[in-house]
């Protein structure tokens, strides 16, 4: 339970919204609007497809007796103007809690009438031209200059003098609040679900779906007032033209396409100026001002999709302790796709503000990783992105539907109504459901040429089944739109009979109850995205099919899904898996769908059904609401301000305890500063050969020294310490401590490592031609790609995240992973790491102490400073956890978040004195022997 726990819900959208009303409207009751939608005169169709007569309802009356056509609306499904319009999205219009459409297929955003909302006053945006830029950029400076001047010298007028003439209107208006139109069903519903069982406290931030500059100030802070203390709501008022700028031109028209793996071919992407970018800025910037204003410590902060990709890192900088997840409900494309963004560092950045950063799937989480390696050249692994001074978590969790508020609305006495309706009017047919926005990124054409196909191809179906197609448009598409057209009105021509009509298509929106009833009475769902992050209507179709609907006795029907949708990954494939691309495989898909057998069809659903049932959107919530809270604490332990100092009394007192010693000390940046600017080979300073040999004087101490370095540097360096334990080319190479004849042990393969050295070498040559300054460095089991010499550091930055990206793609079967560092791509091998030489190095002692009757070592000391020694500091730990070793000192002289129990502020320096202190322990107890100082005379 986390109800003392609040969890800002940070949306573009609230859930909620605000019906304008005339008195005379609130006093017509709900049957009177009813009836008024049954006894409407048929007026036939208003669409763009008008070349056709007019035709029968899909869902009312008899069947036509003539050849039908292709239907785009009707009387009964006209939802201009209506109050009861609100059943299109809303399982109870009216409450503003109801259970909101899954899919994002709301109207256009100031476009909508069915609350007597205000539509936009925003004109054009200022010009793109080269020509005009710098009048443009003076105007909107100038603009912003007098908008921070207005804010910090007016005072708030009083209400009484706040609506301007403009504004009049709206007063005296009366209003209710309602369930949102706009935003994303899938996550109201989820965040319901979570609620209803008690688990958090949500607060929602967000706007309320519609222009509101013509709004007078005083109704803004009533609707503020009233969403606040009865919905648990904060709302953000932005003006029309910011918000236009920032959705329709910006999220829609780049950012929408991109996502979808569509570059826009739009004027705007071309143009020499994209203003729309600073209205995207301007609106992410007033939800993190919201979200920060709302914001109490210990809450949680979760930032919600593409409208926002900005507002993690505008929050982290005013608030850097805070809780902060950031959810992506779309796909996320390849580095290849996103790169085409000119904002693309930006945007990353923005979500590298998020402790956690989540995905549907487990692909799109993988594409963010690729991306963020390859063009901000920062370290990635499995669980996400290595910054400069922390490390922000990357998962992926699918979200599902709400099932207990989908039953309730299912039973509700209308939806039986239409069930009945919708199977008297196809009584004996085979029904095929499609409801998608018509867009580029649906699929419905290529879901039309398919079924064209399919009834080209299999005849004997042509009067056994009918494609229920509805297709939500909007005024963007009108080219979509013609084509779709002719290959409908091809269908019905060539397919449709007196009797008969294989294909309706529904240029229009229907009723939330007819859109439950048809997912209820289908015998196939057929979904052909291009790309979706998730597809929730398939989720909800899932649960239809599981036959206790009151009415009918479909149950089991196959889901035809693309394997371009988030939940395809999820269900596995237990669907029906089509590539919207492949017309023969859509239309083989079609008949084996048909032609199913009642046992393989049970069988399917049982296995999607168990995910559907499992994968909630209650459990969604809960498990991202978990994982921020593991990662939150997890950071909090391993950040270098929370891991406190190393107590040199205590490291001595529990030194002087020990019998036996161990110490592992990283070289280069632990005992002595890194490489020098001008990239000169570093030679150990005096002082850290007195530090070791005072070490080595004691027989209880067994001290080793691992570095990058390959073994021939560090026995030059330490020529004068012929018994030191080295670790060489981070856990490549061992020599062991006490060693007579010095020999090293070599871990890996030579000639594997030979075979892939050669491949990566023909990448790094590809690289360094063309870039000047850069080269290639060899050692025994790795490379280096480094470029701390080239002029153009930008260039070399993105070279270098290419190459990184490159090598991880091409050579990810050798075991070998490319990973970028200071000024330079380090390819190395991943079985191999200062961890795996340790854990040999340790059971090595051990063994030799058993067999010679010795004590175990009962003090372990290691000391690093970056990546590669963090997996030392986890072994060490988990020695300690074990109670191997009775006292494990894990210590970080870095400036990067930890997993190292101490650190030492003053680097170098602070842990050279240590490790003198510690020798001078040993003298002060037990005089050493001098003429074997150094030696290795306690090895084991």
């Amino acid at each position: 339970m986390e109800t003392d726990v609040v969890s800002h819900c940070v949306s573009l959208f609230l859930p909620y919204t605000v019906a304008f009303h005339d008195a005379a409207a609130l006093e017509e009751t709900a049957e009177t609007v009813l009836q008024a939608v049954a006894n409407r005169s048929r007026t036939g169709s208003n669409g763009e497809l008008a070349s056709k007569p007019s035709q029968a309802s899909l869902l009312n009356g008899p069947t036509a007796p003539l050849t039908p056509g292709i239907q785009t609306t009707d009387d009964l499904f006209r939802t201009d103007s209506l109050p009861d319009a609100t059943k299109l999205h809303f399982a109870k219009p009216g409450d503003p809690r109801s259970l909101v459409r899954s899919d994002v297929g709301g109207p256009d955003w100031g476009a909508q009438a069915i609350f007597n909302q205000p539509t936009s006053t925003a004109g054009p945006l200022p010009s793109g031209s080269i020509l005009d830029f710098a009048q443009v950029h003076e105007e909107l400076e100038k603009k912003r200059q007098e908008a921070r001047k207005r804010v910090k010298t007016s005072s708030p007028p009083s209400r009484a003098s706040r609506a301007g003439s403009h504004d009049r209107a709206y007063d005296g208006k009366q209003w209710t609040v309602e369930p949102g139109l706009q935003g994303n069903g899938g996550l109201s519903n989820a965040m319901r679900a979570l609620v209803d069982m008690g688990e958090v406290n949500i607060s929602w931030i967000g706007t309320i779906g519609f222009p509101t500059d013509v709004l007078p100030v005083s109704i803004k802070e009533d609707i503020s007032d009233l969403l606040s203390t009865n919905y648990d709501s904060q709302v953000v008022y932005v003006s029309d033209k910011d918000m236009d700028g920032h959705y329709s031109h910006y999220c829609k028209t780049i950012l929408w396409p991109i996502f979808h793996y569509q570059v826009p071919d739009h004027p705007k992407s071309k143009a020499y100026a994209d203003h729309s970018w600073e209205f995207y800025k301007t609106v992410n910037q007033a939800f993190a001002d919201k979200a920060i204003a709302s914001y109490k410590r210990g809450d949680k902060i979760w930032v919600h999709d593409y409208h926002l990709l900005l507002v993690p890192r505008m929050i982290r900088q005013k608030l850097p302790e805070a809780q902060i997840g950031f959810f992506l409900h779309t796909a996320f494309p390849s580095s290849e796709v996103f790169r085409c963004l000119s904002t693309r560092t930006y945007l990353l950045e923005g979500m590298l503000g998020a402790n956690l950063i989540a995905f549907q799937t487990e692909e799109y989480a993988h594409h963010f990783l690729q991306t963020c390696s390859r063009l901000l050249t920062v370290e990635t692994t499995a669980d996400g992105v290595q910054l400069e001074d922390h490390f922000v978590n990357v998962t992926n969790q699918p979200i599902g539907i709400n099932l207990h508020a989908m039953e309730v609305a299912r039973n509700e006495p209308e939806v039986q109504e239409w069930m009945k309706v919708v199977q008297e009017r196809y009584k004996d047919k085979k029904i095929i459901v499609a409801r998608d926005k018509l867009d580029n990124v649906r699929g419905v054409r290529q879901k039309l040429l398919a079924y064209e196909l399919f009834l080209n191809k299999y005849p004997e179906w042509r009067e056994k089944v009918v494609l229920i197609q509805v297709a939500t448009s909007t005024s963007e598409q009108s080219e979509l739109l013609t084509t779709v057209s002719d290959i409908c009105s091809r269908i019905d021509s060539v397919h449709s009979t007196l009797a008969h009509q294989p294909l309706v298509f529904l240029k229009q929106d229907i009723g939330f109850s007819q859109y439950m009833a048809l997912l209820s009475i289908a015998d196939v769902l057929m979904i052909t995205a291009l790309r979706d992050g998730m597809n929730l209507t398939a989720h909800e179709y899932v649960f239809c099919q599981d036959g206790r609907a009151p009415i009918g006795n479909k149950k089991y029907g196959p889901l035809i899904l693309s394997e371009f949708t988030g939940s395809a990954a999820v269900f596995g494939g237990a669907q029906i898996s089509v590539n919207p691309w492949d017309y023969q495989q859509q239309a083989d898909g079609i008949k084996k769908a048909l032609e199913m057998d009642d046992v393989t069809k049970e069988s399917s659903w049982k296995a999607l059904n168990r995910i559907v049932t499992t994968q909630t959107g209650g459990h969604w919530a809960r498990a991202l609401s978990e994982a921020l809270a593991k990662v939150y604490d997890e950071h909090a332990t391993r950040a270098r301000t929370s891991v406190p100092r190393l107590s040199v009394n205590k490291v001595t007192e529990k030194y002087k305890e020990a019998e036996r010693r161990v110490f592992i000390l990283d070289y280069e940046g632990t005992l002595a500063p890194h490489r020098t600017n001008t990239g000169m080979p570093l030679s150990s300073p005096q002082r850290i050969l007195d530090a070791l040999m005072e070490l080595m004087a004691d027989s209880k101490n067994i001290v080793y020294v691992m570095s990058g370095r390959t073994p021939e540097e560090l026995e030059s360096n330490f020529r004068v310490l012929p018994s030191l334990g080295l670790i060489a080319e981070n856990g490549c190479f061992l020599r062991e401590y006490g060693s007579e004849d010095h020999a090293w042990q070599r871990f890996t393969d030579e000639e594997e490592t030979a075979k892939w050295k050669d491949q990566v070498r023909s990448i790094l040559k590809y690289y360094e031609d063309r870039l000047e300054g850069s080269y290639i460095e060899e050692r025994h089991c790795s490379q280096f790609f480094r470029y701390d010499k080239c002029e153009d550091q930008e260039a070399a930055i993105r070279f270098a995240g290419e190459c990184a990206d490159q090598i991880n793609t091409a050579c990810r079967s050798m075991g070998i992973h490319a990973v970028p560092i200071a000024k330079a791509v380090l390819i190395e091998q991943v079985g191999f790491s200062k961890r795996t030489a340790t854990t040999h190095l340790f059971d090595q002692l051990r063994e030799r102490a058993i067999a010679r009757g010795f004590q175990l070592p009962s003090f372990l000391l290691v000391a690093g400073d970056d990546r590669e020694d963090e997996v030392v500091f986890q072994w060490a730990n988990e020695l300690a956890k074990a109670g191997t070793i009775r006292d494990v000192f894990t210590v970080s002289v870095g400036k990067r978040n930890t997993v190292a129990q101490n650190t030492l502020t003053q680097g170098t320096t602070g842990l050279l004195t240590t490790l003198q202190k510690l020798a001078k322990a040993s003298t002060e107890s037990n005089p050493g022997d001098y003429f074997n100082r150094g030696r290795g005379q306690g090895s084991a």
